[in-house]
């Protein structure tokens, strides 16, 4: 591991008890977190995933936000714990190693936006410096360019603030071995000038066999108030992760199919406890002004450079014959760097023209990434081959193996530029349109080392141009009632959303389209309780899938259709009863080819989650939660189902003064054994069982 749990843990206690001390010393006040929805508002100047100062009420899409205080009751640590209680969304496994999420029946790995800049390399985002999490369901090309077919996340962090000084802090343990320590202090240096802090340190384990992990980050930032119209955020984010890789088990034949998972193995790891690793170094610089020229004009700038070093190596199960009860091991090596340079900038102005009242957003954004990517193939010695067959055991007994000199060394740089308008038109207080269109070009060249030859220089290279267009109409019988109709395209190149897939046929591969259709209603009541439905379609063009027989070949299939449905309630039914609770059905079916009219990947049709808290007396608080998510199909030649399943989780809170509490969250407690995700065919996670966590915050 890059440092030891001890010093880790010592020395990020040591600085954020400094923090905290000053920041004791100027302010006595118990403060509460921050956050970024203030009276139903996504203000601009949090930079948030619409740009422009618009009620939740007037977005013509499906959306959900989870704030801080969401985070912290249920205890969320992951991206994909946030998508479980999320309607729409599924999470994939990511290979143990990344975020991976299935969005309206669309798989991505790309679709992660930060403060409304792409974080599109593959890694686990930390939840330990965010405000809140925006999740926008359907195309969002308009605001988000390139990709987010079926949706897109962008994650809101904290910033200093220059109103007063507070300090919190958090410690957590679990009964797998678990623990984690975060704090964060902000400070007001001067009237015009205020720092903050984040860092957290986690020590990972789970109850599967030899997984365990470290991995810590720390934020600095500085808001400048540079006079009553200027304000400058800079940001610093260092990340450290080193974890063992789990792709869960295989799949085992059933009689008349489709296959389903391995049973009675929830714990043993299939994979190499010495050799499964994956790391990450990345370091985030972001700079951002904001500027208000009048009331009716204001803008933004910011600028991000990002550098990221990972590896990730394994040893996997790629297939299981219970005839012989003999399990087939592969695996590979590969390490990716990645560097980022994004410049975006808006403009909002608000007018009038006649009767008619406007909120006009006119955006650019510039990006630069460079990337290289390398993959060694494992070779076993007994085999001489990147493939093994093995009995098998508990615990799983990896021969002796080797890596191979490369088999993929590439590199790509991508430069696009993107030009964005977007004209929110009031007809009348009941009718409001909402109209635009962005323009990207999107240039990619690829560098294929290994298919240099006499004949072949081994470069790839693709330009394309496109304009993607948004329209919506609103109805609003009541101010506190919206009805909305919405249109949205976008586009995926064909270099895939890792850029690293051109080859000679695919560079004249036009890119993956994606037209979202939807009508939905959103519904305040009392300004305490928020009901939102959408019914929705969803087409999308040709895209590309792996060979379930061979992952080497990459498969075209014609296109995919998903309709379906979402429902979402969320606030206060009560003064003390307070419940967000969600339903999404989804039919996605494939388009053409040889997988015509089968399900696409991981995409239950039915989900449910409900979360319940209630505020018993004035120090304790109860909570109870329920997901249910319907069987899937892994792949799109739906030869593996996975079953449903349902699982229950609580907690309990104590507020032991004004400033501590004290909380309780158990996950899976009736002990259900199922399986929540998968990669492949042969890649399938198994659920946590039982498990509690324990954790204590103070503020300052």
């Amino acid at each position: 591991m890059l440092i030891t749990k001890a010093r880790m843990m010592t020395a990020l206690a040591a600085i954020l008890s400094l923090g905290s001390a000053q920041a004791a010393e100027t302010s006595d006040q118990t403060v509460e977190d921050t956050i970024v929805v203030t009276g139903r508002y996504l203000s601009i100047d949090q930079l948030n995933a619409v740009k422009t100062p618009t009620p939740i009420l007037n977005v013509p899409q499906s959306l959900s936000i989870v704030t801080r205080a969401q985070i912290e009751d249920q205890a969320f640590t992951s991206i994909g714990d946030i998508l479980r209680y999320t309607p729409g969304l599924a999470v994939s496994q990511g290979e143990g190693h990344r975020d991976s999420i299935i969005i309206r029946g669309n798989q991505s790995t790309a679709d992660f936006f930060l403060d409304g800049l792409r974080d599109d390399v593959q890694y686990y985002r930390p939840l330990y410096n965010l405000e809140q999490v925006e999740i926008l369901r359907g195309s969002n090309a308009l605001l988000f360019g390139r990709g987010g077919g079926g949706g897109v996340i962008n994650r809101v962090t904290k910033t200093a603030q220059l109103d007063e000084d507070f300090a919190g802090l958090n410690a957590s343990v679990d009964t797998f071995g678990a623990y984690q320590l975060a704090g964060d202090v902000n400070t007001v240096l001067s009237d015009t000038i205020a720092f903050r802090l984040n860092a957290y340190g986690e020590h990972l384990e789970s109850h599967r066999d030899v997984f365990d992990g470290e991995r810590y980050a720390i934020n600095p930032t500085f808001t400048f108030d540079l006079g009553a119209r200027t304000q400058a955020v800079l940001s610093y984010e260092y990340m450290s992760d080193d974890r063992v890789v789990d792709r869960g088990v295989p799949s085992v034949s059933v009689a008349n199919g489709p296959d389903a998972p391995l049973e009675g193995y929830r714990d043993t790891f299939f994979g190499d406890a010495d050799g499964n690793n994956t790391t990450l170094d990345a370091s985030i610089y972001r700079g951002r002004v904001e500027h208000t020229f009048s009331d009716a004009l204001r803008g933004n700038v910011t600028v991000q450079y990002a550098d990221y070093d990972k590896l990730y190596q394994n040893i996997y199960a790629a297939g299981f014959d219970a005839t012989t009860d003999t399990l087939t091991l592969d695996g590979y090596r590969d390490p990716t760097t990645r560097q980022n340079l994004i410049i975006q900038g808006n403009l909002v102005g608000e007018f009038a023209t006649g009767p008619f009242q406007h909120t006009l957003l006119l955006g650019a954004e510039y990006g630069d990434q460079s990337t290289t990517n390398a993959r060694q193939d494992t070779l076993f010695a007994a085999t001489q081959d990147d493939q093994i067959s093995v009995s098998l055991t508990d615990p799983v007994v990896v021969p002796s193996y080797t890596f191979t000199s490369n088999v993929r060394d590439r590199s790509s740089d991508v430069e696009f530029v993107s030009l964005y308008l977007q004209d929110q038109i009031d007809i009348t207080d009941q009718f409001k349109l909402v109209l635009g269109g962005r323009y990207d070009r999107f240039d990619v060249a690829v560098l294929d080392r290994l298919a240099i030859s006499p004949t072949d220089d081994g470069r790839r290279g693709r330009v394309d141009e496109e304009f993607s267009p948004r329209l919506g109409a609103i109805y609003k019988p009541a101010e506190n009632v919206s009805v909305y109709v919405s249109y949205a395209e976008t586009f995926l190149p064909s270099s895939g959303d890792q850029f690293l897939t051109l080859t000679t046929t695919s560079e004249d591969i036009e890119p993956q389209r994606f037209e979202n259709t939807e009508v939905g209603v959103k519904w305040d009541f009392a300004e305490r309780l928020s009901l939102t439905t959408a019914l929705f379609r969803l087409e999308r063009g040709q895209f590309t899938t792996v060979d379930p027989d061979d992952p080497s070949i990459v498969t075209l299939v014609p296109g995919s259709t998903t309709e379906g449905f979402e429902v979402q309630l969320l606030g206060r039914l009560t003064d003390q009863w307070t419940v967000n609770a969600g339903y999404s059905y989804l039919d996605s079916t494939v388009e053409g080819g040889a997988f015509d009219g089968n399900a696409t990947r991981q995409t239950p049709e039915n989900m449910i989650s409900i979360w319940n808290e209630y505020q018993a007396t004035d120090q304790l608080a109860l909570a109870l939660g329920v997901t249910y998510q319907d069987s899937f199909f892994v792949l799109e030649n739906n030869a593996v189902e996975v079953p449903d399943y349902t699982r229950v989780d609580a907690a309990v809170f104590y507020d032991l003064t004004d400033q501590t509490r004290l909380q309780l969250n158990i996950e899976n407690l009736l002990d259900e054994d199922y399986f929540p995700d998968a990669h492949s065919n042969d890649n399938i996670s198994t659920g946590k069982p039982l498990n509690a966590r324990l954790t204590i915050r103070h503020r300052f």
